[in-house]
């Protein structure tokens, strides 16, 4: 019997059989409901204090680990102490050296509760025998196979509650632990951990290996990794006291050799030191690991004494451009900031999320601003995080840089560009506000006294403000706890050629998010001339209307910008007479960093339906040919594909596309300009292709592994097969083996399931939808990886009947995968439709689900506002027909 299901009765079977059936014990209640309430947080940090954890786990390929935690804490008040648990199975345990005969009716699979009877105040050890999952995905130990050799490799991901998935602990950030932990492994297998192996004992073909108990650490930041890994290690003089710090990476065997040991060996000890002394705190956990971690969702995680990177973006199967080896660096510099801000000091609640998540961001810019001046750090800053930041604060669904959370299990939610990007800006205006040595000191002086502790945002911004002789209580106000952005509207007044009147309006984004009232802001403004020195006024905009009265009586300038230098956040709106000389001229504009926030400008007014579409797409087609930098080129060929085969109507494409397909292929076949521009216009150009010639074109250069000159590596020739196969390739199945025939590797595996997704068939997407619920062996990592190709825009029609059933789904996804998959669930969802029966279906769903949970509805909301703002787009400007 063929059982047929819509695809939300799919999902609810598959997250019913996931979920488990509900255990023997005690009914979740009160303190103990899933999660970690805040009120139980609450309780346990005014009732425990000195915790440690004595942790001894045996794991190999088997789809378990046992082990057995030894908990000891200082009880202070009476009461149950409860613990957080959510793995496999209790087995027995001990309160004080007495059995735990209870202990099964004790936990309800959420929260084992220690009975008050059994505990005296003073120091409590209670010790669990337990069991927890290993798996692919949705475990708090990953495991991922090796498709070259076969070898297992083994890895924790617990942020930000999933310790207790791992085994029966606290799970808060502010009860901090010193952490002892044992591993047992197979034989041949390495291991590594947060603190320094001591000795590693051998017996029966099994090792187990001893490392030292750390300093205080908060749970979600507890970590090992264990497998046939390879290792190279060096001492590093991180601190210029004291002992040389053993600096180690650790790489699969498969892959060792493409591994750039050396590089990244010194990229990370260059950060330490340089933020030891920037910080005034040398570098705080003994050891330093580096793991390049197979099928890593994240691009980094910053266990202390035990970083885990992405193994893809840090060994490159093809020749990387220079914004990859900048991500890479910045990646690096990001997580080794966060071995202060985040581990050494540690936000008390995850509202404070953005307490180490922006800082680490801003610390990464300033470090390589620094260390690299060639670089251009903050014009990287500005292209990697503004657009985002924007994209996301401008809409119904923003929410404050500090964000409410009553229990952790909605923590996934935090997690976005409002603490990873908005945040980091945000702190680049507070350094320009109170100078950059007042910032310094007030952060050391944080450091100081939180030192292995816990801290709050207040707490910052009172050393910040103290060391900077201001109160920035108001500030934070303002900057913290609303939500919400500023756009900023330059008005210019010119009168027989002298500037007459020059006015900054400031308006909130989303009012009804933001109320009124203006946000404090610093800005740098530029008054640039042709063929004169420009005029740089530092402006503080208090109010709603800014009268700029430093310019008035100055000559007429060719364009003026309002936050030259980056150091304000708000979106900043040009005056119409800046506008048309920059559509001219924007490509004149010498430094780097100016015309990348000068183009980032108009297509913020491309974005709020002030330019059309297909304007900005001509500004782009007759500047890119003279375009040197290779990041802004790479935005602009995707900002030129996005404004005519998003923003405009299917016939504007179609008009315009052959021109943009000369100027793609003329780009990739210039050898006078860099290689990273040469790969963005080929790339752009692969993703566009869609008439018959062009598609003819791909096959050619996939079967002479060369395009114009370049070479085209695994990759390249990936994008190539999924491309073909999106637009119907009959041999789709072919292209896929032969491919797999010549990349066998772990990373050809993912990318042939990502190319699949890609077929424009309703049986495969059902089919597909389908099993990424009910497959439990399915990496997580490839589910996020084939999401953009089920719902490529130009399959919209074949997504659509997904579309709804994609957002029942997100109760279940929050609760089961990890932070950033809702992200880019929703927007991979929303971004592959662009026409206003989509835009219904949302608004439908939206009405007809009154009781969603906040968090989940901002995120809705966050991810529709780009696909109202293309139907906006589209409907404003559908006469506008493209002109030479």
């Amino acid at each position: 019997m063929i059982l047929r299901l819509s695809p939300i009765s799919l999902v609810a079977a598959a997250a019913t059989m996931l979920s488990g059936s509900s255990a023997a014990g005690q009914a979740p209640t009160g303190l103990t409901v899933p999660g970690v309430s805040a009120e139980l947080a609450q309780r346990r940090r005014t009732q425990i204090r000195g915790v440690t954890y004595d942790l001894a786990l045996t794991v190999g390929t088997a789809d378990s680990a046992s082990g057995t935690v030894r908990v000891s804490f200082d009880r202070r008040g009476g009461g149950d102490v409860i613990l957080d648990f959510r793995g496999t199975a209790v087995v027995e345990g001990a309160v004080n050296g007495a059995p735990w005969r209870s202990i099964g009716g004790a936990w309800n699979r959420h929260h084992l509760t220690v009975p008050a009877a059994m505990l005296r105040d003073g120091r409590n050890t209670v010790v669990v025998h337990f069991t927890t999952p290993v798996a692919s995905a949705g475990a708090a130990i990953i495991r991922t196979k090796d498709a070259s050799d076969s070898s297992t490799y083994l890895y924790t991901l617990l942020v930000p509650s999933d310790a207790n998935l791992l085994f029966p602990c606290f799970d808060q950030p502010d009860l901090k632990a010193r952490v002892a932990l044992r591993l047992t492994t197979p034989g041949a297998w390495r291991a590594l951990g947060n603190g320094a192996l001591t000795r590693a004992d051998t017996a029966a073909g099994a090792v187990t290996h001893h490392f030292a108990r750390t300093p205080p650490l908060s749970t979600y930041l507890i970590a090992f990794a264990a497998g046939p890994w390879t290792v190279q290690t060096r001492a590093e003089q991180i601190a210029p006291k004291g002992a040389p710090v053993p600096v180690s990476l650790y790489v699969r065997a498969s892959r060792a050799r493409e591994a750039e040991a050396d590089t990244l060996l010194a990229m990370n000890a260059r950060a330490l030191r340089w933020l030891g002394e920037y910080f005034g705190v040398s570098y705080a956990f003994g050891k330093f690991d580096a793991l390049l971690a197979p099928a890593f969702p994240f691009g980094g995680m910053e266990h202390p004494g035990a970083v885990f990177y992405n193994e893809e973006s840090f060994i490159y199967r093809e020749r990387p451009t220079t914004s990859q080896l900048l991500g890479r660096q910045a990646t690096t510099y990001h997580e080794v900031a966060h071995q202060w801000f985040g581990d050494y000091v540690t936000m008390r609640w995850f509202d404070d999320l953005w307490l180490k998540e922006g800082f680490a961001t801003f610390m990464a810019a300033r470090l390589q601003a620094t260390l690299d001046p060639q670089s251009n750090a903050w014009k990287t800053f500005y292209l990697r995080n503004k657009p985002v930041a924007y994209g996301t604060d401008a809409t119904a669904g923003t929410t404050p840089v500090w964000q409410a959370l009553a229990n952790l299990d909605q923590a996934k939610s935090n997690y976005g560009p409002i603490v990873y990007s908005k945040a980091p800006s945000m702190l680049r205006q507070l350094e320009y506000l109170v100078g950059e040595r007042a910032f310094q000191r007030g952060v050391q002086q944080f450091l100081r006294q939180h030192a292995y502790g816990n801290a709050s945002w207040q707490a910052l911004l009172a050393s910040i403000g103290k060391a900077a002789g201001r109160d920035l209580t108001p500030w934070g106000r303002q900057w913290m706890l609303r939500p919400g952005m500023p756009i900023v509207e330059q008005q210019l007044e010119v009168v027989d050629g002298k500037i007459a009147r020059l006015r900054l309006v400031q308006r909130p984004a989303q009012p009804s998010r933001s109320g009124t009232g203006a946000w404090p802001l610093k800005v740098q403004l530029r008054l640039h001339y042709a063929n004169a020195q420009p005029v740089q006024l530092p402006v503080e905009l208090r109010g709603d209307t800014t009268e700029v009265r430093a310019a008035v009586g100055r000559a007429a300038p060719a364009f003026v910008y309002a936050n030259e230098g980056d150091y304000g956040y708000a979106i900043m709106l040009p005056d119409s007479a800046s506008v048309r000389w920059l559509e001219q001229h924007v490509a004149e504009v010498s430094d780097d960093f100016l015309r990348a926030m000068l183009w980032g400008s108009l297509w913020d007014m491309v974005r709020e339906a002030q330019l059309e579409p297909v304007r900005y797409a001509r500004m782009i087609i007759r500047a890119l040919p003279r375009e040197q930098d290779e990041q802004l080129a790479a935005t602009l060929v995707g900002r030129l594909v996005s404004s005519v085969n998003r923003y405009s109507d299917p016939a504007v494409c179609a008009s315009m596309l052959p021109d943009i397909e000369a100027l793609l292929l003329a780009g990739a076949a210039d050898d006078t300009r860099s290689y990273g521009i040469r790969k963005a216009h080929l790339d752009s150009y692969i993703g566009l292709a869609q008439r018959p010639q062009s598609l003819a074109q791909l096959r050619t250069w996939l079967t002479g592994d060369s395009a114009l000159g370049l070479p085209v590596r695994a990759p390249t020739r990936w994008a190539l097969v999924t491309r073909l196969i999106s637009r119907a390739a009959p041999d789709a199945d072919s292209l896929i083996a032969a491919e797999l025939r010549r990349d066998a590797t772990t990373e050809g595996q993912r990318q042939a399931f990502v190319a699949a997704a890609a077929k424009p068939d309703s049986a495969i997407k059902a089919a597909l939808f389908a099993r990424w619920f009910r497959d439990v062996a399915l990496n997580e990592e490839w589910v996020t990886s084939s999401l953009r190709s089920f719902h490529d825009p130009e399959q919209q029609r074949l997504s659509r009947p997904y579309l709804v059933a994609a957002l029942e789904t997100l109760p279940w996804i929050q609760q089961n995968r990890r932070i950033f998959f809702l992200g880019s669930w929703l927007g991979a969802t929303l971004n592959g439709q662009t026409e206003r029966a989509a835009l219904t279906l949302v608004d439908n769903w939206l009405a007809a689900h009154q009781a969603l949970a906040p968090d989940l509805r901002q995120k809705v909301l966050q991810a529709r506002d780009d696909l109202e703002r293309t139907v906006r787009i589209r409907e404003r400007f559908a006469g506008v027909r493209p002109t030479p």
